[in-house]
């Protein structure tokens, strides 16, 4: 049964869905900020099952069935959940096909390449594609003015338990919470105290420094450069809880910060014009206790933490001052950064250079009895400038890590140098007695 309402109301976009519907009217037609995952099953696929929870999920969570619209007169558009949006599953059967996986994988491409359009049209599809006997895919595609990266784990989680209640081996579970929830929690939340405390901390604590801009408009924006997969030392996981344990942190936020100790010292041109500070954008949930823990939706915010390395710091000593500014900043992380741009006051048509930016995406893999599932990101928006991402469950197993550069700001060279030398830095970081040495020290790493 559909959890949307008919008649719900029309309701005002959020800051972020703001931001991206701004960045559409600059870049008409591109696919800038499409989101788009792959479950690939293999095993005993119970095909009806599968395309029940697909469906059910697709229409319980409402945001999938957001329908924009300009109302006449106006220039913003407003949203409502259309239950004739919701996008429930197309079954493609390719088995026919010579390479049916080559095939399936040739179609989401184009798919997640075709011109964008955002105004009523459904913004999310979904796809179970059969490739095999028993090999099915599970394409689902979105964009990022409805779903962020946790937002599609979400929606895998809910349709594996769904699978398993269809199975007849399991409850149905809770159902997510109406987006409707959300935007009435986040209404609250502008109007009291605790917004006014978080935007007196974000005055002050960017008053330290100077955050670079672009313009949305400008050329070049959003093309694709430099990625790879780095690969990590040999026992990493392991080594990294264990260091974790020992320091008294977690193990994303360790890794994070070793990752910033790494760029602070070996990208010296984006601390701008203070060269004491760079500014490392990371990923905030803003979900945790609130209704937005389930709802799937476009939540997460990108904030920046000033990160500076003394010269004869010590490792040690530098991830605890670090880590006690990181989590002062997040008992302020609800705050949006695009209110923070909009305090600061940037132009429209403009945001803050998100670069470099460290995501770490601790998040356990959907099970589904009986099957081998493997999970793929076909796409997750574009990156600026430097990223490096790290994937792998809670924890820490499997972590890989994926580097994305701007290729007219970081050339090849410089981008293979990165890709050997930071898994060498992570090496040594994590050695054992390396919280006694000097920082600057550990960053020297030799040439790939």
């Amino acid at each position: 049964m559909s959890a949307i309402d008919p008649r719900g109301e029309w309701m005002a976009l959020t800051m972020p869905q703001l931001d991206f519907w701004e960045e559409f009217t600059l870049n008409p037609g591109r696919p800038l900020s499409t989101v788009a995952h792959c479950l690939e099953f293999r095993g005993a696929v119970d095909a009806d099952a599968l395309y029940r929870a697909v469906s059910h999920t697709a229409r319980e969570a409402d945001i999938l069935s957001v329908r924009l619209r300009i109302p006449l007169g106006t220039s913003l558009p407003m949203q409502r959940c259309d239950p004739d949006l919701a996008p429930l599953p197309s079954l493609l059967d390719l088995r026919d096909h010579d390479d049916p996986l080559g095939e399936a994988r040739a179609r989401m491409q184009a798919d997640i390449e075709a011109d964008l359009e955002l105004l009523d049209v459904a913004l999310a599809k979904q796809w179970l594609i059969r490739v095999g006997c028993d090999h099915y895919l599970w394409y689902m595609r979105g964009h990022h003015i409805i779903l962020d990266g946790y937002a599609m784990g979400l929606l895998e989680q809910r349709c594996s338990q769904l699978y398993t209640h269809f199975l007849g081996r399991g409850e149905p579970g809770p159902s997510f919470h109406p987006f409707a929830a959300f935007l009435a929690e986040e209404t609250h939340y502008g109007d009291s105290s605790k917004f006014a405390i978080d935007r007196r901390y974000w005055r002050d604590y960017l008053g330290r420094g100077t955050l670079p801009v672009l313009r949305k408009d400008a050329e070049g924006y959003g093309i694709g450069g430099l990625s790879a997969e780095a690969a990590l030392p040999a026992a990493f996981s392991q080594r990294l809880r264990h260091a974790a344990d020992d320091i008294g942190i977690g193990w994303p936020d360790l890794l994070v910060l070793l990752t910033g100790a790494y760029l602070f010292h070996h990208l010296p041109a984006l601390r701008g014009g203070n060269q004491s500070l760079l500014p490392l954008w990371l990923p905030f949930m803003s979900r945790w206790g609130s209704v937005g823990a389930f709802t799937p939706a476009m939540v997460v915010n990108l904030l920046p933490l000033w990160l500076h390395v003394e010269p004869d710091e010590t490792l040690g000593v530098f991830l605890h001052r670090q880590v006690a500014a990181l989590r002062k900043q997040r008992a302020h992380g609800r705050f949006r950064i695009e209110q923070i741009a909009a305090d600061q006051g940037l132009h429209q048509g403009s945001r803050y250079f998100f670069s470099p930016l460290v995501n770490v995406l601790p998040f356990d893999p959907p099970r589904f009895e009986e099957c081998q599932v493997r999970r793929e990101v076909l796409s997750s928006g574009y990156g600026d400038g430097f990223n490096v991402t790290y994937r792998g469950d809670s924890n820490a197993n499997d972590l890989k890590v994926d580097l994305d550069a701007d290729s007219t700001l970081t050339t090849t060279e410089e981008f293979a140098r990165h890709r050997h030398g930071l898994p060498i830095f992570l090496d040594h970081a994590l050695a054992p007695g390396a919280c006694d040495c000097k920082v600057q020290r550990l960053c020297q790493s030799p040439e790939p």
